[in-house]
């Protein structure tokens, strides 16, 4: 168990860590050659150019002028000069409500920590319950008198941690309130100001109904020509192309080859060689250039063959369409209702933004995704608790226990105070950093197995999968694996009516442990994150040994997204561990005040210079915050009435039992008068944009603007879409049966139609049928013959 020493130790050792990676950044940051890394977004954006390209050769690497080294910490100050609302202009609406999150856990807990620190705390160090608790040999240290469990049992103290409970309990809530209404408000606002995109005119269709008649398409236009007539305008169905995609990254590979060996020609003037085996190292020699055009033109033809096949081959359409209508209301009126009476049929649900469409998805048939989900669930359930014995392993191998047991020609290495205190203040931690490394990447292959269509939802399923991990594993796990270890043999020598009291004395002591792991995650980790050194190191390595065009040096500066997947389940960890040992023991609460503070700064920085977010949801994953910091405050309330049972406060622990009814109350509250925002489009915000927007451009044409906007990419250069043809063309050629996009005609739409069956039409009474008015649509088809009244 680490000591106030220990922690001191692993708090210099973090501290000086944090401190030589933002002294390298700030220095780092100044070299010209570095300036595509630490500066990408701006390169995006088109508005700053690479200073090594104009300078002389020294110039290109360093930067010669020391009055900018006498400034280098200037990265913070013009870090939080940028207002909010400039900084939603630059990085999006979701990159701010992400930095909000840490704003918020600033909000909580330096109040929380103020009141615990002038109340708790004083409580439990004038208390004398660890003196008393030494006759049942629990294992403490110094850090523990400030905790709970140095109160005695039935001490009327108690009473104290009960009131402060409420306050905490109360203040999180109100703040909570507060940044729901904010955020959601800001939600509604961005979504009205926002430019016109497709996604705001477009519903994804899921598990269309198999027609013999007719094909997808056709079944697609003539679904919504019958139930949406005067608000359909165009759709695109979904083609199984992954094949057709892997081809078309093999010839852009080859492509890249190709302008490398042009260009290596032109600089030379001599026909480069390659050989034709294992990448380049033995076969035979042939010419590089003749060798690429070969195999480009021979990709050509095999993806024009490919193409023909996906098009024609009606196995390669599948049950799936984006629908794209005249106006915002009508997207928003399909998107929100049920379409038909089998709910299973038309699924209807907002069509992410072009950018966010995860294609590969879209061809996994809708019936199979219950079947994935289930299997990922059972593999998750494996994964999150069978990883709990090896973090214990190594966690245990970490140790002085450990070390003595497994390694005793290590003993008189660790008797070295230093050495001792570097082992139990900072290595429990390293460990469990390192065994979390590659799980998010887990995590998202699981994701997409599951079949979600949209890199967003695949990003907040992640991140919720992650945070149950982390539940689990890193705040479950360690508590109850190491109050185990720690205090097995306690157990053995004692009464098994003591074993309540012991748990309850122990809990608390797995405080010392998480302070370490927040000074390596989030001090020292958060810090490193603003040097980049992986992308900086990948980048310059890249650039050296493998760039060989313009467009491979774009792609080796790649900054990536926000990393939602690792950051969100961090910051929630961080909530549950503050509001848990808020009440517990309040020394873990400036730990993470200071990492928040951090984050918010560091992260702030990237999301201006580095970050570029690859979609906008308009910060749709707010409500699964929420949910988060409530579910951690629930948890931090059952603990504490626990430890109170466990120290016999019978007069104050019934007391308690109030706080999680009413917190349950408040998320329903917020649930049911704020998430509704984030999941639909108001009708009234709708109707408010589509009026503005005919107003100021009476002469739109929107089906220009959406008729390429959710084509696969691998089609987008070189195929027409069947449904885009002009309606002059259908005019002239009656043949083709193809539906007519007239829909704003004042007089009646004709709706040819090869139907013979009418399993998928609601059938008209007698009475609609007959005072229809003339915009409704009619069909035309001699095959079909209406019954006779």
């Amino acid at each position: 168990m680490a000591t106030l020493s220990d922690i001191g130790v692993a708090a210099a050792i973090n501290i000086l860590s944090a401190f030589v990676f933002f002294l390298a950044f700030s220095i780092l940051r100044l070299q010209p050659f570095n300036d595509r890394v630490y500066f990408r977004k701006w390169y995006l954006k088109g508005l700053r150019t690479d200073p090594a390209r104009e300078e002389a050769f020294v110039r290109k690497f360093v930067n010669l002028d020391w009055r900018s080294y006498l400034k280098f910490l200037n990265w913070v100050p013009e870090t939080i000069r940028m207002p909010e609302p400039e900084l939603i202009d630059h990085a999006g609406l979701d990159s701010v409500v992400y930095l909000r999150i840490y704003l918020l856990g600033l909000k909580i807990f330096c109040p929380i920590t103020f009141l615990a620190w002038t109340i708790l705390v004083p409580i439990n160090w004038t208390s004398t319950g660890l003196e008393r608790a030494k006759i049942i040999n629990i294992t403490s240290s110094g850090i523990d008198k400030f905790s709970i469990s140095n109160v005695h049992s039935r001490s009327e103290r108690f009473w104290g941690h009960m009131v402060m409970a409420y306050v905490f309990t109360f203040w999180t809530c109100y703040m909570l309130l507060k940044e729901y209404e904010k955020v959601a408000s800001m939600r509604l606002q961005f979504l009205a100001e926002e430019k016109r995109r497709p996604d705001q005119f477009t519903v994804l269709v899921r598990n269309i109904p198999h027609d013999v008649h007719e094909s997808v398409s056709e079944l697609v236009e003539h679904f919504f020509l019958v139930n949406h007539h005067d608000h359909y305008l165009t759709h695109q169905v979904v083609y199984n192309t992954n094949k057709l995609a892997r081809l078309d990254r093999k010839k852009k590979t080859l492509q890249n080859w190709l302008v490398y060996y042009q260009n290596k020609h032109e600089r030379t003037s001599e026909e480069p060689e390659m050989k034709t085996s294992f990448l380049g190292l033995w076969g035979e020699k042939v010419d590089a250039i003749d060798y690429h055009l070969t195999e480009v033109d021979k990709l050509t033809k095999k993806i024009a063959l490919e193409r023909e096949k996906v098009t024609n081959d009606p196995k390669c359409i599948m049950p799936v369409a984006f629908v794209s209508f005249k106006t915002r209301w009508a997207a928003a009126i399909c998107a929100q209702t049920q379409q038909t009476r089998n709910p299973t049929l038309w699924l209807t649900q907002w069509a992410p933004e072009p950018r966010d469409v995860y294609w590969r998805n879209l061809s996994i048939p809708y019936v199979s995704l219950t079947i994935r989900r289930l299997i990922i669930a059972v593999a998750f359930f494996f994964l999150t608790f069978c990883f709990m014995f090896p973090i214990a392993f190594v966690q245990a191998l970490a140790s002085l226990d450990g070390i003595h047991k497994n390694a005793p020609w290590l003993n008189p290495l660790v008797r070295i105070p230093l050495i001792k205190s570097f082992i139990q203040g900072f290595m429990p931690g390293i460990v469990l950093k390192l065994f979390l490394i590659f799980l998010p990447t887990t995590l998202m292959i699981m994701s997409k197995f599951e079949g979600f269509e949209s890199l967003s939802s695949l990003e907040r399923r992640s991140a919720s999968r992650y945070y149950i991990f982390s539940f689990v594993n890193i705040f479950l796990g360690n508590i109850l694996t190491g109050t185990a270890l720690q205090q097995l043999d306690s157990f053995i020598h004692q009464p098994a009516s003591q074993y309540p009291s012991t748990i309850g004395n122990a809990i608390p002591l797995k405080a010392s442990f998480f302070i370490t792991f927040i000074m390596v995650d989030g001090w020292a980790s958060i810090a490193a994150q603003v040097l980049m050194l992986k992308p900086l190191l990948y980048y310059h390595l890249k650039n050296f040994f493998l760039v060989k065009t313009e467009k491979d040096r774009e792609e080796a500066t790649d900054p990536g997204s926000i990393g939602f997947i690792n950051g969100e389940p961090q910051m929630q960890l961080y909530f549950l561990l503050g509001l848990v040992y808020a009440a517990v023991t309040p020394t873990v609460l400036p730990f993470i005040i200071i990492f928040f503070g951090l984050a918010y700064v560091v992260f702030r920085h990237q999301i201006i210079n580095v970050h570029n977010q690859k979609y906008e949801s308009g910060a749709a994953f707010w409500p699964d915050i929420h949910f988060r910091i409530v579910f951690a405050l629930i948890v931090s309330q059952i603990v504490l009435m626990g430890l109170l049972a466990t120290k016999k406060a019978v007069s104050s622990t019934p007391f308690l039992i109030a706080l999680p009814i009413l917190t349950i109350w408040f998320h329903r509250y917020c649930k049911g008068r704020f998430e509704s925002a984030f999941v639909n489009f108001p009708l009234e915000e709708a109707m408010m944009k589509d009026t503005v927007e005919r107003a100021r451009e009476p002469n739109l044409n929107l089906k220009s603007f959406l008729k390429n906007a959710y084509v696969h990419p691998v089609f987008k250069d070189s195929i027409q879409i069947h449904h885009d043809r002009d309606n002059d063309n259908d005019d002239d050629n009656d043949n083709d049966e193809i539906l007519s996009e007239n829909c704003e005609s004042e007089s009646a739409t004709t709706v040819p139609t090869k139907r013979r069956s009418r399993r998928n039409t609601p059938s008209p009474d007698r009475i609609t049928d007959a005072s229809s008015s003339s915009k409704s649509p009619t069909y035309s088809n001699p095959n079909h013959h209406h019954p006779e009244p």
